[in-house]
């Protein structure tokens, strides 16, 4: 069988990976593999922000699956165990690219804590904590991992999908180069995904029936050293976040120090390191242009939004950072289908999070891991009927049913949630802001004080392992 991935992002990575981990060979054949991604993913390609304001502009600007769009993330429980079950060595390496952190500090503008939130879950008896680092980390713990000569920089223009059993996929490309085939495209390749319009019979691979949505939040932000006079205030295993009337700054530590001897192990808190991630986000009713965004104003209004909130971490942040452009957020609208005839979309291509969520890339990696073990399942009985001409076609249709209905509730859920939380982020007079404080503070009494902790917990692989033997169990009875 041979396999194509658009987007050699985390997505698109992961997925090889566990594809080549899960699937069986056919009889007599094997699988091929090749990831098509648009920009630069050779091994030493090195993390940087994208400060200039045409780098991630126009339609780029929102092609977050990919390596260009940098910035910190967070990385649950959940994807820390599935990156454990692909591969004990590539997660103990996430984890020492990262930082452990145990709870989420919710503080006011003014100074006040608010509540305490827990960061972790217990997962096989153990504790496990979130990780923060750069996308850009997990990203190359990930691409080392792949051979040099799977990934092609071509992009991709079209995808032409061919319901036929005997026909396969066509995948042209941007330069006019000669086409090429696939019985299987996996599209990992964002936001704006090219893939995703082929699932639609849209005329053109510049219409998109389903175009990103923007949620009315801006955001800037970056990595920032830790000095002498930040580290006495920036508690040990925490993610702080402040929340003011007119948005929300927050930061953590996005490394830990490489002599702690628990610099890998997510159920313990190493040493800090030398350097914090941080973010402000706001909201702004007219999506920014990157293309036309002025880098003065940007810093300007940094240092005004904040200039009264008495975090002195925030106040050393915005005196000494220079940010030189902003990430709008986006989502991606509900799809109603997120596959066809062997064309399935993963990560951000089917669902993309808004940055509240705190799950972006953890469920981009539940995708992977659920589909590749619904592929594995199906192919091995598909293997084992011989009288099917065309068994792989049939095993990729199922499996890729199976996927969206486990996924998309479990998505939904977590998009909801986010969007609750999201709204108090963006501007409010001084009543609306005291009662989101006195709203915070309550919850932090009475409520769970481990909210999303379903979210945390979940185990996508236990998850599609109850569907599968419900299935055989239902056979059993047929």
């Amino acid at each position: 069988m041979k396999i194509i991935i658009v987007g050699a992002g985390i997505s698109g990575c992961a997925a090889y990976l566990s594809l080549q981990k899960h699937l069986p060979q056919a009889p007599g054949d094997e699988h091929s593999y090749k990831i098509y991604e648009a920009y630069d993913t050779s091994r030493d390609t090195n993390f940087r922000e994208r400060t200039d304001a045409t780098a991630d502009s126009g339609e780029e600007s929102t092609r977050s699956a990919t390596l260009v769009v940098g910035g910190g993330l967070g990385l649950g429980p959940n994807g820390l165990n599935v990156l454990k079950r692909l591969d004990e060595s590539l997660y103990r390496e996430t984890v020492r690219s990262g930082y452990p952190y145990s709870n989420f500090k919710i503080r006011s503008a003014y100074g006040w804590t608010l509540m305490d939130v827990s960061a972790t879950a217990e997962i096989d008896g153990q504790t496990m904590k979130s990780v923060a680092m750069s996308r850009h980390s997990i990203w190359k713990v990930l691409r080392d991992r792949i051979p040099d000569d799977v990934i092609v920089n071509k992009k991709i223009s079209r995808v032409i999908v061919r319901g036929s059993p005997s026909k396969k996929h066509l995948i042209e490309f941007t330069d006019g180069s000669e086409p090429v085939e696939a019985d299987l495209v996996l599209g990992a390749d964002g936001l704006k995904s090219t893939v995703k319009r082929a699932l639609f019979d849209t005329e053109s691979a510049e219409q998109d029936p389903y175009p990103p949505q923007y949620e009315g939040l801006t955001g800037v932000g970056g990595f920032h050293t830790v000095t002498e006079s930040l580290r006495k205030h920036i508690p040990k295993g925490t993610m702080t976040i402040t929340f003011g009337g007119n948005g929300f700054f927050g930061y953590m530590y996005s490394s830990s120090a490489a002599t702690d001897d628990h610099q890998d192990s997510p159920s313990h808190l190493p040493t800090p390191g030398d350097t914090i991630t941080w973010w402000s986000t706001y909201g702004i009713d007219e999506c920014p242009d990157p293309k036309t965004v002025d880098k003065s104003a940007i810093n300007q209004d940094l240092k005004a939004r904040h200039a009264n909130w008495k975090d002195p971490v925030i106040q050393e942040i915005i005196a000494s950072v220079e940010v030189e452009t902003m990430w709008p957020t986006w989502t991606t609208p509900e799809l109603p289908v997120w596959y066809k005839d062997g064309v399935v979309l993963l990560g951000d291509a089917a669902h993309a999070l808004p940055p509240t969520s705190g799950q972006g890339s953890g469920q981009a990696l539940e995708d992977v891991e659920s589909f590749s073990l619904f592929l594995s399942y199906y192919l091995r009985k598909a293997y084992q009927d011989i009288r099917k001409e065309f068994p792989e076609k049939e095993a990729i249709q199922l499996a890729a049913k199976k996927y969206m209905e486990l996924r998309e509730p479990h998505v939904k859920a977590i998009l909801d949630e986010a969007r609750q939380r999201q709204q108090s982020k963006k501007s409010m007079n001084i009543v609306q802001e005291f009662i989101m404080y006195l709203f915070l503070y309550l919850v932090g009494c009475f409520a769970s004080a481990n909210p999303s902790k379903e979210f945390k917990e979940y185990n996508v692989a236990d998850e599609v392992q109850k569907i599968l033997l419900e299935e055989n169990d239902n056979e059993s009875v047929g």
